[in-house]
């Protein structure tokens, strides 16, 4: 097999040219690795290979539905054992795991070869991709843009061919952001849909899940198969599906009814382009026969925004807390990360927990949306991939927030309740490109981005469907349907057209 016929093959083909014979994991390896050598220093995808642990799976009987297909994890909850965990972080470079996070075990137990950890900003606190440990990650369909975060490693490594499947995890958005930036397809499942453990009971207190960026909607249906059911100590368990999630996506969901809104919940600008891939969407599924209507949850987005923000504010100064533990100092911590430890460490208790509080007011509420519609549409971002810095604070504001903040005068001002509106100001800002993701992050529910729409500029722009609880089967329905109508398989980057040729083989 070479790279053109890799490359027209998802994850669940090449496990059946694996098991047919026609091609072995090792040649399936090479070739993930050397596509990896050539686009690495233009993207940036991959910050650390783990090629001796690679080679060790290919040394031992490999077995499980995807056996030998070359994978990618990311550098963020997705504990290797033996191999540090670094959450984007200087100061987490010391962390090593002793044990395979809950979702790398199973991984491994499907036959998936995995060969390396990919990019994420700091702590994942962002959409997009920019580390100073590992520096910024560049998107395949334009590398002055970036690829989206926190899975913008991830996202970027699919899109330019190193791999047809990656893991990602979405607290905010971030398997659906890079999904939606890259042309790909990214389900983030219900809350407990998928273990985070053992390390972890609930990532961001319950507002993250795990889950993979990929090609097609087969891919990610069998990956949830692969991570779907509690591990023993889980917080809670949630119903299994009826049957596998491959079975499920097959069925017809039936005549939908889907709200649509384009409108920003905060106020912010939603660019043109968003707002047409949107009605694109609509028409595709009344194609399809869908009732689909303006209609959006009743949900103060302000609030919900104001409430995000305080995920980090309570988890920035615990990750903080970790890195020094394992000896790291004040300056390998990033501006951004250190402004958020200032203001979080300013947080009463009670604050917080009122905060966590609000999120059954918002679960509830899109519980009353969901009483008359199937699904909510959205766009998936509020305008096209962003150019790197383009999201950044200007550079004098970004030294006056340093100079305060070393000075110790941010502090003051926050343990004095001085800050209420930059705090605001600071959601405000920080959601602006992504103002639509969060509410399935805070009330749990899953939702996809689907790759239906391409700018004038050629660019991909994902539209969103935020689903019931626990419907992931019904999102997995529609995606399948319009994957039919509007399929992106073949719609590749220029970087990974670059070098390939019309190949005959198919995705079996």
């Amino acid at each position: 097999m070479d790279f053109a016929e890799y490359l027209q093959c998802d994850a669940s083909a090449l496990a059946q040219h694996v098991a047919r014979g026609d091609v072995t994991p090792a040649e399936l390896l090479r070739l993930a690795l050397d596509r990896n050598a050539a686009v690495h220093g233009r993207i940036n995808a991959v910050c650390r290979l783990l090629e001796p642990q690679a080679g060790a799976q290919l040394a031992g009987p490999l077995a499980g539905p995807l056996a030998g297909v070359p994978f990618l994890i990311k550098d963020g909850v997705q504990d290797y054992a033996g191999v540090p965990t670094s959450f984007g972080s200087r100061s987490m470079r010391n962390y090593v795991p002793t044990e395979h996070a809950a979702v790398v075990r199973r991984y491994l137990d499907a036959g998936l070869v995995v060969f390396g950890k990919t990019n994420l900003p700091e702590f994942a606190l962002k959409g997009v991709t920019d580390s100073r440990l590992y520096g910024r990650s560049s998107n395949p369909w334009d590398l002055a843009r970036t690829p989206g975060g926190s899975s913008g490693g991830a996202a970027a490594a699919v899109a330019a061919g190193i791999v047809p499947m990656a893991a990602g995890n979405d607290g905010g958005g971030s398997i659906r952001i890079p999904a939606a930036c890259c042309g790909l397809f990214g389900l983030r499942p219900s809350r407990g849909r998928v273990s985070s453990g053992p390390a972890i009971g609930e990532v961001w207190f319950g507002a993250s899940s795990e889950g993979v960026l990929s090609r097609s909607v087969r891919d990610s249906a069998l990956a949830l198969d692969i991570l779907q059911g509690a591990e023993a100590g889980d917080p809670f368990v949630i119903a299994p599906p009826a049957a596998s999630y491959v079975e499920l996506m097959r069925r017809d969901p039936g005549k939908l009814r889907i709200g649509f809104s384009t409108t920003s919940p905060i106020g912010t600008p939603v660019h043109p382009e968003a707002v047409a891939a949107v009605r694109r969407a609509v028409g595709l599924l009344r194609g399809l026969g869908h009732e689909v209507e303006e209609a959006a949850p009743d949900i103060d987005g302000q609030a919900l925004a104001q409430s995000f923000l305080h995920i980090y504010l309570g988890q920035v100064p615990a990750m903080v807390a970790r890195g020094r533990a394992l000896g790291a100092r004040a300056g390998d911590v990033e501006l951004m990360s250190r402004l958020l430890l200032t203001l979080g460490s300013a947080v009463s208790g009670a604050r917080l927990t009122a905060q966590l509080a609000k999120w059954n007011d918002f679960g509830r509420g899109l519980a009353r949306f969901h009483a008359r519609y199937d699904m909510l549409l959205t766009p998936t971002l509020a305008g096209p991939p962003l150019k790197h810095g383009e999201g950044d604070p200007p550079q004098g504001e970004q030294f006056v927030l340093d100079l305060l903040q070393r000075s110790g005068v941010l502090g003051l001002l926050a343990r004095l309740g001085l800050l209420e509106g930059t705090v605001n100001r600071i959601a405000r800002d920080s959601l602006r490109f992504v103002p639509f993701t969060q509410l399935a992050n805070l009330t749990g529910t899953p939702a996809m981005s689907v790759p239906l729409y391409w700018t004038t500029d050629g660019l991909p722009l994902g539209v969103q469907f935020v689903g019931r609880f626990g419907a992931e089967n019904q999102l997995l329905q529609l995606a399948h349907q319009l994957e039919g109508v509007a399929p992106w398989f073949d719609k590749l980057a220029p970087m990974a057209r670059e070098g390939s040729t019309k190949s005959a083989v198919a995705t079996a």
